[in-house]
């Protein structure tokens, strides 16, 4: 019953905390900023392999992991209760401090105020600690007790656990609906978005740039499937009526603050433009085409002032920062040289999702999205890459990654079984702002015979490739490989995405009866 009483305690402190964020921020609950302090100092190694096993689920399994965490430490401390009341009360103290300091360590803590809700909670712990062992203990006589000295209150210690129980799921409740109703809010304020429609609108798409073959990878992703990896365990939440942008830094003449209505009102352009993920693996799924509509970014920076370091800028470096405290860098010749970054305000059609970034987010094709890709941005500061070091690249990630050349099999898929006879083979290929040459596929470690290519869309988007195959009996081992324009072809050397981004040749099993 000890353990019961800590467990229902710890219970009651997270209800209470995630009901005191509410005059906060959710961000400051104690799970959501343990679990975003534990993202921050979690070496990138452990990261990699999260996301590698749980993949778009990681932040769910960190969350769990934190609740059983906490709940076997509350049920310590209710055994701890019954026989050391106030060691009991310390560690539920210690509950509060962990989580005030691992909210207010966090990059966008507020302060001092993100502390509240952890302490609140601590102090309800104790509170709830105290009352249910209190049920389960009495004071020790200086003399033998008479027979008719009362006992543990049971009855007392179940009506206790059932009222506090109660109390925590409905102050609990409501802590979610009220912090849910700033999730609502931002999702209202998306839905007031009309884009407009752009001044430079997407290339048309030659006939052909999508085989639509049976398990294969559709040209343009659906948004729905598109990947997502971030260190935002809540995401989060913007109103455009209040978002602003600002602009400054080294080299910059003239600093710029901008609306969400002022992006709307320049000149934008649509693109298709493939996105990867550095922590893909080979042949992975962290990859993805779609739409983008936004403004120029190298017409804010040419608008400021900003040179590209070959012409004399004195910044080489350009750091985006996110309303969730993540930093990013940039090469600033790269934005500067001619492609199409952008702060993209729309994706497949519609205003960005919530998740994808919304309202603004940047992207430059080419590079991996760790080095690129700012969701939520707020912020963009000209710097050098010598006085300063982004999230990333403080852990250990390289400070410049140009996405690689790489080339992946969607069908037929691993350990399939495969009819003998002809069957086709068939995948994409990525090299974003090089294009993609020639693609080939090889039969256990025979000849490299071609591939046959889907015709070439825009420079910036992966391409679809299928091949031919004489399938005869046996079990096989098929692998790809692909060549840019550059006339590079993509190494056989398997490299993991530690420190810029995976390397290697995907290969399938497959049996043929």
């Amino acid at each position: 019953m000890g353990a019961l009483s800590g467990l229902v305690a710890g219970y009651a402190a997270l209800a209470v905390a995630e009901l005191a964020a509410v005059a906060v921020r959710p961000e400051a609950g104690p799970v959501t900023a343990v679990g975003g302090a534990a993202i921050d100092r979690t070496p990138a190694a452990v990261k990699d392999w999260a996301i590698r096993h749980f993949g778009t689920h990681d932040k769910i399994v960190l969350q769990l992991g934190i609740l059983l965490v906490l709940g076997l430490f509350a049920m310590t401390l209710g055994v701890l209760a019954l026989r050391f009341r106030k060691t009991a009360s310390a560690g539920a103290l210690v509950f509060g401090v962990v989580g005030a300091l691992a909210a207010t360590g966090r990059p966008d803590s507020t302060g001092v105020p993100d502390a509240v809700p952890s302490v609140v909670g601590a102090v309800a712990a104790t509170a709830v600690l105290a009352l249910l062992a209190g049920r389960l203990t009495r004071p020790r006589p200086a003399a033998p007790a008479p027979a008719s000295a009362p006992g543990v209150d049971r009855r007392g210690f179940v009506l206790g656990v059932a009222g506090v129980a109660a109390g925590s799921t409905g102050a609990g409740f409501l802590g979610l609906r009220l912090n849910a109703a700033g999730a609502e809010a931002a999702a209202a304020s998306r839905a007031t978005v009309r884009l407009p429609a752009p001044a430079s609108p997407a290339p048309r798409l030659p006939r052909g740039v999508d085989l639509k073959l049976p398990g294969l990878s559709p040209f343009t992703t659906p948004t729905r499937d598109f990947y997502r990896v971030d260190t935002a365990l809540t995401v989060p939440r913007v109103d455009v009526r209040t978002w602003t942008l600002r602009l400054h830094g080294k080299g910059v003449g003239k600093p710029l603050t901008l609306s969400f209505q002022d992006l709307l009102r320049r000149p934008l352009i649509e693109r298709d433009i493939t996105m990867t993920c550095v922590s893909n693996e080979v042949g992975g799924s962290y990859v993805g085409t779609a739409r983008w509509l936004g403004v120029r970014l190298a017409d804010l920076l040419h608008e400021a002032g900003v040179r590209p370091p070959s012409q004399g800028g004195p910044a080489d470096q350009l750091v985006a920062r996110s309303v969730d405290g993540m930093t990013l860098g940039t090469p600033v010749e790269t934005v500067l040289d001619g492609r199409d970054a952008l702060l993209a305000v729309g994706m497949n059609g519609e205003p960005l999702p919530l998740e994808h970034g919304f309202p603004v987010r940047m992207l430059v094709p080419g590079l991996f999205g760790y080095v690129s890709a700012c969701k939520w941005i707020r912020d963009i500061e000209l710097t050098t890459f010598d006085a300063y070091d982004p999230y990333w690249v403080r852990r250990d990630w390289a400070a410049k990654a140009p996405v690689k050349t790489e080339s992946r099999i969607d069908t037929p898929k691993p350990f399939a079984r495969v009819t003998a006879g002809t069957a086709t083979v068939a995948g994409v290929a990525w090299a974003q702002h090089k294009g993609i040459d020639r693609v080939e596929v090889r039969v256990d470690g025979g000849d490299w015979q071609r591939a046959e290519l889907a015709a070439e869309g825009p420079v910036d988007t992966w391409r679809q490739w299928s091949w031919r195959w004489r399938a005869t009996s046996g079990t096989h081992t098929l692998e790809v490989r692909a060549t840019d324009r550059t006339g590079y072809t993509q190494t056989d050397k398997r490299a993991r995405p530690i420190p810029d981004g995976a390397s290697g040749w995907h290969s399938v099993v497959v049996t043929v009866p």
